[in-house]
């Protein structure tokens, strides 16, 4: 540590910050602790004095006679406190005890005096009090304050080494303390250093049985690390599959390019070889589209109304294909239906279903939007086609998944795994119903039936806008 971070204990190290902070609470409380149990000592020692004294004065006072002498010898010896009669002028009349003819209190006036400040070492430390007698004379009444001082400077002296020697072990124990708390943390760092330079299937080592913040956040960052390595997972098999799905299409798009240039060939026989590779490209295109949609991170928020969506990209699909639109039925059913996503995400829900019903499926296509329970939204498209097989449910929802006989066909297998995706991250979930039987998310929230007919019938459930979001 440097000598500007010296005066900065933010940039001290944790543990030396733990310890300081320690130690200066620690001294705090030692400071106040002594300076009660010295203010309590002191105010005991004084009242004792005073007490002394006014047992003296209440002693003396009565057998002063006029002349300034006391009259009973013997009772004003037993006291055993040094006393003495003063005149106006300061002449002593009349003493006893350890006083002599020099008067003990220079000072005129009445009531408790110190000689000498307190804690002092000097001979002469003397607490007096006077009092007023007949003929202007005063009453001067000292007892010795030199024990009392002297154990009120054992006392402080006791208290500052027990202060320190208390503040040096707790200040040794606290950096034990700081140390043995500290040293998982520690420990987790190195083992995360570990992790980040590239180490596979390596989690923090938490203590079995312990419930305490180090061990939370122990556990905390093992189900980060599990999740991060979910997501590589996820990502490797992704890419591992898109790079599967496009190396088809660029074969054969290399095979076309090869064949055409075997031979020279007319004008006419080139223009079809562009069109076919036009055909072969935009196929490809779109599979990239796909893929771009599906790796793509999930924005999130908006809100549309699913009902006026489905209408709306309906009809502009009729006037585009009015041959391919001519065999839909639209049923509306439920006039305000808000959701929580957004118009180009329901957009593309219903894209993808219609293409997948159209592409592998047979008319007519049923689309119905309804409401089958409080805070919840319907879509469901079926058709009349032969539908998957039942083998098929569990993973129709997976990237690339197709049937043997759909591979023949256009497509990707990307389009229900586009929808699943947006509905699941909007609170909602997506159903294949096929000849009775369907798959749904375990923790299903709305019961459905299944009898739609023999074809597949896709069901999306989204939670209404309002309850997305409370």
């Amino acid at each position: 540590m440097n000598r500007a971070n010296l005066v900065r204990p933010r940039r001290w190290p944790l543990r030396a910050r733990l310890v300081a902070g320690f130690s200066v609470a620690t001294l705090v409380v030692l400071v106040a602790a002594g300076a009660f149990v010295y203010w309590r000592v002191d105010f005991a020692l004084d009242r004792a004095l005073d007490t002394e004294l006014a047992h003296g004065v209440s002693t003396l006072g009565p057998i002063v006679g006029d002349d300034g002498v006391a009259r009973d010898r013997d009772a004003a010896e037993a006291i055993g406190l040094a006393w003495q009669v003063v005149d106006d002028d300061g002449t002593v009349v009349d003493h006893g005890g350890p006083a002599g003819t020099t008067p003990m209190l220079v000072t005129s006036g009445y009531g408790k005096h110190d000689v000498e400040a307190r804690l002092s070492t000097g001979r002469a430390s003397y607490r007096i009090r006077a009092v007023g007698l007949a003929h202007q004379r005063r009453l001067l009444v000292g007892v010795r304050r030199d024990r009392e001082d002297e154990a009120l400077r054992e006392l402080l002296l006791q208290l500052v080494v027990a202060g320190l020697g208390t503040l040096l072990v707790t200040a040794f124990v606290g950096d034990r303390l700081a140390r043995a708390a500290l040293r998982p943390v520690e420990r987790y760092r190195q083992q995360a250093a570990a992790i980040a330079t590239g180490a596979a299937d390596l989690r923090l080592e938490v203590p079995a049985g312990r419930d305490d913040e180090v061990t939370r956040l122990g556990h905390t960052f093992n189900d980060m690390l599990a999740g991060l390595e979910r997501a590589l997972e996820r990502e490797r098999q992704f890419v591992a599959e898109a790079s599967h799905e496009l190396r088809t299409p660029l074969t054969l798009l290399t095979g076309r390019i090869q064949l055409a240039r075997r031979r020279r060939r007319t004008s006419d026989e080139h223009e079809r070889i562009l069109d076919e590779l036009a055909i072969d490209l935009d196929r490809l295109a779109r599979l990239a589209d796909q893929l771009l949609q599906v790796g793509a991170e999930p924005v999130g928020g908006g809100e549309s109304d699913l009902a006026q969506v489905v209408a709306r990209v309906v009809e502009e699909r009729r006037v585009a294909d009015p041959a391919g639109a001519a065999g839909w039925e639209v049923e509306l059913l439920a006039t305000t239906t808000p959701v929580g996503i957004a118009d180009h995400e329901a957009e593309r829900v219903l894209a993808n279903l219609l293409d997948n019903a159209v592409r592998h499926g047979a008319p007519p296509v049923r689309l119905v939007v309804d409401r089958p329970g409080p805070g919840w939204v319907r879509l469901t498209v079926s058709d009349a086609g032969a539908g998957m097989p039942p083998a098929l449910l569990a993973t129709a929802t997976q990237r690339f998944t197709r049937a043997e006989e759909a591979r023949s066909r256009t497509g990707a297998g990307l389009g229900l795994a586009l929808v699943a995706g947006i509905a699941e991250r909007a609170g909602g979930q997506l159903r294949l119903c096929q000849d009775g039987q369907h798959v749904a998310r375990p923790d299903g929230v709305v019961d459905l039936d299944c009898d739609h007919g023999a074809g597949l019938t896709v069901t999306v459930l989204l939670p209404t806008a309002a309850e997305v979001t409370d």
